[in-house]
């Protein structure tokens, strides 16, 4: 079933006043009026849409509903899901339980005057029911029969941080009234979505319902960029390391890790770790690498005979680069 946007055929805001309403009725049902479009089919359908809209819009009562259910509706749209598959048989107005099998009847006030000879749609049958024609118009009935729809996928952001993204976590989530507890793999990044199937909204008529999907967002880390798979961090190297070489070691996300400073490391060279970065979310036992930035650490609290040694290595220095 089509859903009808009656602000929009009018061309009104949803808070125009009544005045608004009436004005933009007149004006547009004078320009689409089939006397003054004689044989035109498509002026003929929007003559009908005009004033079904203005039939709904200049009812207190009946605009009280529309705007109810068009909150809903818009709810529904902004949650991504298939507009196929949102359950209209809550707003079903006039709607009479019927037999087995899921059909049901629906009586509902048909005036073929009030719209100018052309009746109303099924939208406005559906939700207005009886409550929506004129006075003394004639009732008829239709059948509709419920087709089993699957639920609504629902999405919810969980937030993790990098060691869980690594390693793999679980989260309990409330929702719809019961608690679930749902894994989240190693290697997930902002944006990935875990899937818990059957636990989103429930179906109607019989569907099955739909899924619960876990938008995850990783927190930055204060140590590691993340790209890809990859990871980036810096490890601080003291002066006499780098000028003498020797090992370092620093924390990585699986532990304890090992570098290998050669003599005369300069400040920032880059080492990389091959494997220590990051599992791949679909292939786990796959790994990214990461990379090591030297910092160099200058030595504080010299003592006066240290700095004698310091300005005679860079004399020494100055007299190399002269020659």
């Amino acid at each position: 079933m089509e859903y009808k946007d009656y602000y929009k055929i009018l061309g009104v805001s949803r808070d125009a006043s009544d005045d608004d309403i009436r004005k933009a009725y007149r004006r547009l049902a004078r320009k689409h009026h089939p006397d003054v479009n004689p044989n035109d089919k498509e002026a003929a359908n929007r003559f009908k849409e005009i004033n079904e809209a203005y039939h709904v819009l200049s009812d207190p009562e009946k605009r009280r509903k529309y705007d109810q259910f068009g909150s809903s509706w818009e709810q529904w749209q902004r949650s991504g899901a298939n507009a196929g598959g949102f359950d209209w048989s809550q707003w079903f107005g006039g709607a009479q339980a019927g037999p087995a099998g899921g059909q049901r009847v629906y009586t509902t006030d048909f005036g073929t005057e009030d719209l100018g000879g052309f009746g109303f749609s099924d939208f406005f049958e559906a939700l207005f029911g009886s409550m929506g024609g004129a006075p003394g118009t004639r009732t008829r009935q239709r059948s509709w029969t419920q087709v089993p729809r699957r639920g609504q996928d629902v999405e919810h952001e969980v937030e993790i941080n990098l060691e869980e993204a690594y390693r793999g976590t679980t989260r309990v989530i409330a929702i719809n009234g019961k608690r679930l507890e749902a894994s989240i793999p190693p290697g997930v990044r902002t944006g990935s979505r875990v899937r818990l199937r059957g636990q989103g909204g429930p179906g109607s008529a019989g569907g099955p319902s739909g899924d619960l999907y876990l938008r995850v967002k990783v927190r930055e880390h204060p140590r590691f960029e993340r790209k890809g798979d990859d990871l980036y961090t810096e490890v601080p190297v003291d002066l006499y390391t780098c000028i003498l070489g020797g090992t370092v070691s620093f924390r990585g996300l699986s532990g304890d890790l090992r570098l290998s400073i050669p003599p005369g490391t300069q400040n920032g060279r880059t080492f990389r770790l091959r494997g220590q970065g990051m599992p791949n979310l679909h292939h786990p036992e796959q790994r990214g690498d990461l990379y090591a930035k030297v910092r160099v650490v200058l030595p504080t609290g010299l003592t006066e005979e240290e700095l004698e040694l310091f300005r005679r290595l860079a004399g020494r220095q100055t007299i190399e680069k002269a020659r």
